[in-house]
């Protein structure tokens, strides 16, 4: 019996103690769950009920906390960790629309031509946008079994009307190094599509094969890459850094949320040149291998501004087997930047809406409209001056090209006209490929004014009316995209990039910088020799 009372009593004083070790608010918002269950005129489930205000409570601190259902947590971890079956795409719900924020690659998606940016309005018929639609809503919609079929009905901002797309559900590829080639003699081109657990492995594999091909030089892609585990871009860029050179640092309110990455100096391509090219979808992981470069003056970055997300997140698992995603930290580059853009606590919208933003204010296009923050200026390795408040900004500025753009060329592509159209030569091409190299098939495919008359006519006959004030503007534009499909279809994914990369502005520029000497600061080590011609463009 006493031991009976002493239990009891044990447990109201515990009861207790928890009690006046609440704030007021928080014994507010106790007081409210009770009224609403005791007294409410219907039966609520108060389980139910907080299940929806916890999202909304994290997406009141800042636009990367988030809270993950337990329906939705093996799909969304799957994403970085394996493969997994879908129409692969990574999207956010913004403004309560579903919008792509990467594409990706050799994904069903990707394969009818949906691009990042897209904002999808409906799956089958069911309606993804509203106040009410949820992350668990779309991942029902767009996962399915293998092999079966969803028709999308899509928004681009370069298209007035909404565009269809019927995509075959299908496994995911989980490889994150996913193009690799020789580009010239002695340079190689990496792209690097998103930093999962096995990146870096694949970065190493990847820098060797092509070091063994003859590489000194090497172009590494991170454009379109969204970002994600934080030690794989610390791995990476330690490869390229002497001893003792710090790659990032992060800052938090608790002791162990406060980290310092240094290199150790047993990196096997120190003495590589190296161009990193980035543009607005280059995010997180992304920024931190962009960012260590540059501050550390040892290679260029070039393309457009990065992203700007500078929160780092820690994951905690709740006893429901749901989970937390919650920002602890900031990180900053070695020149002491924080490069997370700013933003509002709660959903204003302002903070995704930031690309378009930026869109609409011609920043894709010209340099001067980048409106840099003095007060936010600081100093590389070298002596260079960076700027944190937003992203990181490129050593060389190369616009998105619109050379060739026509009201033409975009519904072909809209529409899917050049890819349908390019699939349907691939078939009749296919059998005639004695190997499948990109060369053999550029040897068996009609030359570019038989290539480009047949594209025409297959275009007119599904609906495009041909206008050749408008294809002669697009001629080089409309050929490097038939070629590009054909080369996937016919020979793979990393044929296709290659294609694509040969009209690609940013990376000639890459390639001009590094064999006109705009490339690194060259670094041996222990010591940093700065060239004056890398100083500012």
């Amino acid at each position: 019996m006493v031991l009976a009372i002493g239990i009891v009593g044990g447990i109201f004083i515990g009861r207790y103690v928890a009690d006046i070790q609440l704030s007021p608010e928080e014994q507010k918002l106790r007081t409210i769950l009770g009224l609403i269950r005791e007294q409410y005129v219907d039966d609520i489930d108060i389980d139910s009920l907080m299940e929806k205000s916890i999202p909304d409570i994290l997406a009141s601190l800042d636009p990367h906390s988030a809270y993950i259902p337990k329906s939705e947590l093996t799909i969304t971890n799957n994403e970085l960790e394996s493969s997994f079956g879908g129409v692969g795409v990574s999207f956010q719900v913004i403004n309560d629309t579903v919008t792509v924020v990467e594409v990706v690659s050799e994904g069903p998606a990707e394969k009818v031509g949906m691009l990042a940016g897209d904002q999808i309005l409906s799956a089958d018929g069911k309606t993804l946008t509203g106040s009410g639609i949820t992350t668990e809503d779309v991942f029902s919609t767009l996962r399915g079994k293998e092999g079966t079929k969803v028709k999308l009905k899509v928004k681009r901002r370069s298209s007035r009307k909404p565009l269809e797309f019927v995509v075959t559900r299908g496994e995911i590829p989980s490889k994150s190094v996913d193009v690799t080639y020789m580009t010239g003699e002695d340079t190689g081109y990496i792209r690097v599509s998103k930093f999962a657990r096995n990146t870096y492995n694949e970065f190493l594999e990847a820098l060797a094969d092509l070091k063994f091909k003859g590489a000194k030089r090497y172009v590494v892609d991170l454009r379109g890459n969204s970002g994600g585990f934080m030690d794989q871009a610390i791995y990476m860029a330690n490869e390229f850094l002497p001893a003792g050179r710090m790659i990032v640092y992060t800052k938090g309110r608790r002791p162990e949320n406060e980290t310092v990455a240094v290199s150790d100096g047993n990196g096997q391509f120190q003495n590589a040149e190296l161009v990193v090219l980035t543009n607005e979808f280059s995010a997180s992981a992304s920024e931190i291998f962009a960012g260590a470069i540059q501050d550390n003056d040892r290679g260029l970055v070039i393309g457009r501004r990065t992203f700007g997300k500078g929160l780092v997140q820690n994951q905690t698992m709740l006893p429901d087997s749901s989970a937390v995603r919650l920002t602890v930290a900031r990180y900053f580059t070695p020149s002491g930047r924080s490069i997370q853009k700013e933003y509002k606590r709660g959903k204003d919208g302002k903070y995704e809406m930031d690309i378009v933003d930026r869109y609409s204010h011609g920043e894709f296009y010209s340099q001067d409209s980048i409106k840099l923050d003095k007060s936010k200026e600081f100093i590389t390795e070298g002596g260079r001056k960076v700027y944190g408040g937003g992203g990181i900004m490129p050593d060389i500025f190369v616009p998105e090209d619109t050379t060739g753009y026509t009201s033409y060329y975009v519904e072909a592509m809209n529409h899917s006209h050049v890819l349908n159209f390019a699939r349907s030569m691939a078939d009749s091409y296919r059998p005639l490929m004695k190997e499948k190299t990109l060369d053999s098939m550029l040897r068996i495919i009609p030359r570019d004014d038989t290539l480009l008359n047949n594209f025409v006519q297959y275009a007119a006959a599904n609906g495009l009316p041909a206008r050749w004030y408008y294809i002669n503007q697009s001629r080089a534009l409309l050929l490097n995209q038939i070629k590009a499909v054909l080369a996937r279809d016919l020979v793979g994914f990393d044929a296709y990039i290659r294609v694509l990369n040969d009209s690609d502005p940013a990376l000639h520029e890459a390639l001009d910088a590094l064999k006109s000497g705009r490339s690194p600061v060259k670094i041996v080590p222990g010591k940093t020799v700065s060239k004056k011609t890398v100083s500012k463009k």
